[in-house]
């Protein structure tokens, strides 16, 4: 199986890098992992145009399309401020789930492919609220963002998620052994919903020719 780990925190050696460090340790071996941190790239967050034309990726982005068209398996690791994830992995996603790579709209009725079918998703967000706030006062609008808005948007499936708070700014938090024994249960148990559909999606998008 081939693993995408992208760590979203703008800073590193944070609690999302160690929760990325624990789901790769319990990963089966013979895994396939690619692990990329969002700090490290170098591009423009700010999708310029919108879909009205094509804002050209720079070679980090290109480079990470690659990874995300040929993986199984995407975890995405962020703190939520503000009620939703930092600044930089919002301009990441909005420059590289695309129309026609990660989906694609249909021409007369309202519906879309996904085309990120046949690879599942995990997603780990810390807090400073304990999630069962999140959950009961808010409503859980990050978590059913990046579940149904974004991730199952494009087909990933299943999208399985951890939430893990209150995170102090300075304090190990106490239920850390706790919490990377739920995160290791989770590498240790990827499933995917259809993988015989998976296809790849980037030589297309970009124009280059598929044919045999």
């Amino acid at each position: 199986m081939n693993i995408l780990l992208l760590d979203g925190h703008p800073d590193e050696a944070r609690l999302t890098t160690h929760l990325l460090d624990t789901y790769a340790a319990a990963l089966p071996a013979g895994t396939q992992v690619t692990r990329v941190a969002v700090r490290d790239l170098a591009f423009t967050p700010v999708l310029r145009h919108g879909y009205k034309r094509r804002t050209e990726w720079e070679p980090d982005i290109s480079a990470l399309a690659e990874v995300l068209d040929a993986c199984d398996h995407l975890v995405v690791a962020f703190p939520m401020w503000w009620g939703a994830e930092p600044a930089e992995l919002k301009g990441l996603i909005d420059r590289l789930f695309l129309p026609k790579f990660t989906f694609a709209y249909h021409v007369g009725d309202p519906w879309w492919d996904k085309l990120m079918q046949g690879r599942s998703a995990d997603l780990i967000v810390t807090m400073d609220t304990p999630p069962f706030v999140l959950k009961w006062y808010h409503g859980n609008p990050v978590i059913r963002r990046w579940k149904g808005q974004i991730l199952g948007f494009c087909g990933f499936a299943p999208v399985r998620t951890l939430s893990f708070g209150p995170v102090g700014e300075n304090t190990p938090p106490r239920n850390i052994a706790k919490w990377e024994a739920r995160v290791a249960r989770l590498a240790r148990s990827i499933r995917q919903k259809a993988p015989e559909k998976k296809q790849p999606r980037l030589a297309a998008f970009l124009g280059k020719d598929v044919s045999p």
